[in-house]
């Protein structure tokens, strides 16, 4: 076996399309609710180079530093609009599938904050970061630029 340094050189096809199902989902909600979600997935995932390059994103696109460094301890940060906490709450749920049956409660509030296809487009959001999550961290991969370094 060889050690795998980068997913789009040993699989192009599979990670392009992958790609296109990424970049499709970030485009079905509002930007700054993606990246919230990017980043509390990342974090509850222990994914340094997610987390390194979707907070960079999220500044890129105006959010703040307090929202962003207030994610780990969302439920209490007064910051989140009802809207973004239903969608941190389903990112919770769904990312901590295995842990707990938690999905109720966050399912309602879901319900009542996001339209029947806005929660198909957030729960492939949330499937699609943790894919990433799980390709970053498998692979030990660090991008910084855009571009591959040693992790």
């Amino acid at each position: 076996m060889t050690k795998v340094t980068d997913p789009f050189n040993a699989a192009p096809q599979l990670m392009k399309q992958w790609m296109a199902v990424s970049l499709a989902a970030e485009k079905s909600l509002e930007p700054s609710l993606i990246e919230l979600v990017k980043i509390r997935s990342s974090i509850l995932n222990g994914c340094a180079n997610c987390i390194n390059m979707h907070t960079t994103e999220a500044r890129a696109k105006g959010e703040t530093e307090q929202r962003i460094y207030l994610l780990s301890a969302w439920h209490e940060a007064p910051v989140y609009t009802p809207r973004e906490r239903a969608a941190l709450a389903w990112t919770d749920a769904l990312t901590r599938l295995s842990e707990a049956h938690t999905q109720k409660a966050a399912k309602d509030a879901l319900e009542a904050h996001f339209t029947p296809e806005e929660q198909v487009n957030l729960t492939v959001m949330i499937n699609v970061i943790n894919g990433w999550n799980r390709i970053a961290v498998g692979f030990d991969l660090w991008y910084e630029n855009g571009a591959l370094k040693a992790a």
